[in-house]
């Protein structure tokens, strides 16, 4: 078997790394970097300081704030623009996963042109593109070393998966001391995230021993340090731990693929407005719990590599052991059921054809061990509801 393994040529990982985004934009030749982030990091002074670094370092940067959460194609245009007023060489995702995912399509559309939905998956991108250096702010999405983006179409409301070598970021700056403000919901959301990646690709129809490899050391850093960071923020241990084991996972499903649990999850952020991290945390109990049965021998992998069962306890108990986790994580987590969130069961029970719909369109149900059908993937949305979460 020949499986292709693509990270980016650069990664930066360690507390204070940032002071090296000026190196990693010299050595791409880089003299007119667009930072892309969002309101939030430009209000509290991040994106100023980035500039600044880059300012003092020689270099001509600007910064585009205008990034949304669930960015949509129509918040795209405004980066369009600026990028296009800047004459950018570069684009710096600045941010958690909206930021990263929006410089990943505008450096494509920035070339490319054209319309992002006539490129969604299962379409593969792989022409030019920017350069994208990545600089996550959170301790989840793994954004920093994925072929993907997630971008909203806004005449549709579906969220759309684009996939491809162009989306790439050449390089990362991955410095846990940005994810010390990080609040506790935030923490928990991004690393259960991260924690999905890895269990995803792990038992991914697409996975192979490079991506095994990653994932499972994902989850033993998660296992042991998820409830730490969430406990206490100021643990740098933990964050520096969780920043590394987020990027591992991004790695990891970047060369393998997600599944159900992010098949399901993108139409309740597209629907509802809820955080991928968190429709994520909302199905990853339900979605693993319906896939048993399959493939017990990849659960039970999680589970050991999570630190719950050993080896002498059998597959098919330790897949169980695994569930239990996922719900006991959902309740320590505080992981809101969607009613919790605010989201009436009128309106769930009305979109719940569409959201399984678009789910399957996504192609990710597809690389679950047990592929759904749509009659699967409603039951599986109204049983979340119903509390299946915990």
């Amino acid at each position: 078997m020949v499986f292709q393994v693509a990270v980016p040529s650069d990664l930066r990982i360690g507390g204070g790394s940032l002071a090296q985004l000026p190196d990693v934009l010299r050595r791409l030749g880089s003299a007119r970097p667009l930072i892309v982030t969002d309101g939030f990091l430009t209000g509290n002074g991040t994106a100023d300081r980035v500039a600044a670094l880059l300012r003092d370092a020689g270099l001509h940067p600007a910064v585009f704030s205008g990034v949304v959460p669930d960015p949509t194609t129509i918040s795209l245009r405004g980066g369009l623009e600026a990028a296009k007023e800047h004459q950018a060489d570069v684009l710096v995702g600045l941010g958690g996963g909206s930021p990263i995912d929006t410089a990943k399509a505008l450096a494509v559309l920035a070339v490319r042109g054209g319309q992002l939905r006539d490129l969604k998956a299962p379409f593969s991108y792989d022409g030019p593109a920017l350069p994208v250096v990545a600089v996550p702010t959170t301790a989840g999405t793994g954004s920093e070393a994925t072929r993907f983006t997630v971008i909203t179409d806004s005449d549709t409301g579906e969220k759309m998966l684009c996939a491809g070598p162009s989306y790439l970021p050449v390089a990362g700056i991955v410095d846990f001391e940005l994810t010390m403000s990080m609040p506790p919901r935030l923490t928990a959301d991004t690393g259960i995230d991260a924690l999905t990646h890895a269990v995803e690709a792990y038992v991914s129809r697409h996975r192979n021993a490079f991506s095994d490899s990653v994932a499972l050391r994902a989850m033993t850093i998660i296992g042991r340090n998820l409830r730490a960071a969430y406990r206490d923020g100021g643990d740098r241990d933990a964050r520096a731990a969780m920043m590394e084991a987020a990027t591992l996972a991004g790695i990891a499903f970047s060369n393998s693929s997600v599944a159900l649990v992010h098949g399901m999850s993108r139409p309740l952020g597209a629907h509802f407005h809820v955080s991928h991290g968190m429709s994520n945390a909302m199905l990853f109990a339900a979605v693993t719990e319906f896939s048993l049965g399959v493939a017990d021998d990849r659960y039970a992998d999680c589970a050991r590599a999570l630190g719950l069962v050993d080896d002498s306890i059998a597959d098919a108990d330790a897949a169980i052991a695994l569930v239990d986790e996922l719900r006991a994580l959902a309740t320590e987590l505080a992981v809101p059921t969607p009613e919790e969130f605010g989201v009436s069961s009128a309106d769930w029970a009305a979109l719940v054809p569409t959201m399984a719909e678009q789910a399957l369109a996504s192609g990710s149900p597809g690389n679950n061990p047990r592929v759904p059908t749509a009659s699967d993937i409603e039951r599986l949305y109204h049983r979340v509801f119903d509390g299946g979460i915990r």
